[in-house]
């Protein structure tokens, strides 16, 4: 494992470090000069990232997706970790070891498969049974399942972190679908099998999580029922009405219309699948928050869009650290960084609508 991580960075102290570029933009000062403003990453997590200083010798030089090594030093701004970037280099891919910069499910992906191919084997219902395992057979859809992850950055966001959502659902929705006792298993767990399955095709996550142009152009949910639809053809005895409750629980997972949802849940599966989509995706949203923060001063972290609002680091705070949480007028965003006024303004004219924008995309 290579060293330092990104988790591995402590505040004031220079390090020499190879993250993998996430995101890159160049823009500019005051005085006309470029400056770099990054997304670096490696699989224990992510980090922003600034060079000021020296820009215009090496800005062309890497792009998203390259391996770069830097000397810098990690600041924390307005309660955030921000690395400053002192010098860099691009690094060939050999020279780097894979494993070191892809963040994963912590569980096995082939004992997650198994598990799931377990439970779909095991709904009573024909129907839904022979068309999931039509889905989980496809060699290139059950390659593509056991890899991808559940969203670009918000939740589950590190390879198989779509499979461990899935499961996630599936354990969660036995003892409620019991608890109610009207709920049809079955369709429970075809909805929750295929309400996601739109992200194999719209994330793309070889190296960094991006949307593919097909993600961008459609979105989950729509390459979802083109999916749906595609394998349906080989089920011409296939009940409608089961289809077409099939159909609403992926058009209706996100709950509400301006979430991204076609539809409303209208009736108890549909539902269930929506609030507990919403809860698992906002508990995995919270827990990877606070374990960004871990680099921050203080109790909280700085504001999640996401989640609005800021989140409680428990842990330093049961082993009675008082540090007093840094000050965010009306428990708002806080205020872009120093020193530039087109800074400021892009957050303040994008930080809002686009963060809305990401969530609605990413939820569930």
């Amino acid at each position: 494992m290579k060293s330092p991580t990104v988790r591995e960075l402590k505040p004031d102290e220079i390090a020499n470090a190879v993250f993998l570029v996430q995101s890159k933009e160049i823009r500019q000062k005051r005085t006309g000069e470029p400056y770099l403003s990054l997304g670096l990453s490696d699989k224990t997590g992510e980090i922003e990232a600034r060079m000021w200083d020296n820009v215009a010798e090496v800005m062309d030089t890497f792009g998203r997706d390259d391996f770069i090594k830097v000397r810098g030093q990690l600041q924390i701004y307005n309660t955030k970790p921000q690395f400053i970037v002192h010098k860099l280099r691009r690094m060939e891919d050999s020279e780097v070891d894979f494993a070191d910069f892809f963040p994963a499910s912590a569980r096995d992906p082939h004992q997650m498969w198994t598990e799931l191919r377990a439970i779909v084997t095991g709904i009573p219902n024909e129907h839904f049974r022979e068309l999931l395992n039509a889905f989980l057979d496809d060699p290139e859809i059950a390659v593509r399942y056991r890899v991808a992850p559940a969203a670009k950055s918000i939740h589950h966001a590190f390879r198989s972190g779509l499979l461990e959502h899935v499961l996630s659902l599936l354990g969660l929705a036995r003892p409620i679908s019991s608890h109610y006792g009207t709920i049809d298993w079955s369709l429970m767990v075809a909805g929750i099998v295929l309400h996601d399955i739109g992200k194999i095709y719209e994330l793309t996550y070889e190296r960094g999580f991006a949307y593919s142009t097909e993600g961008q152009l459609i979105g989950h949910i729509p390459i979802a029922m083109r999916m749906l639809s595609e394998k349906l053809r080989a089920f011409p005895d296939f009940p409608n009405k089961l289809r077409n409750l099939l159909e609403h629980m992926v058009l209706s997972h996100h709950g509400k219309l301006e979430f991204g949802s076609p539809k409303i849940p209208l009736f108890p599966e549909a539902l269930l699948l929506h609030y507990l989509d919403d809860m698992d995706s906002k508990m995995e949203c919270m827990r990877a928050t606070a374990e960004k923060g871990a680099m921050a001063e203080g109790l909280f972290t700085a504001w999640s869009s996401p989640l609005e609002r800021v989140v409680l680091r428990k842990e330093l705070y049961m082993a009675g650290e008082n540090t007093p949480r840094p000050p965010a007028p009306s428990d708002k965003p806080p205020a872009a960084g120093p020193g530039l006024f087109g800074d400021k303004l892009r957050d303040a004219l994008g930080s809002e609508p686009a963060a809305t924008l990401q969530r609605n995309r990413e939820n569930g």
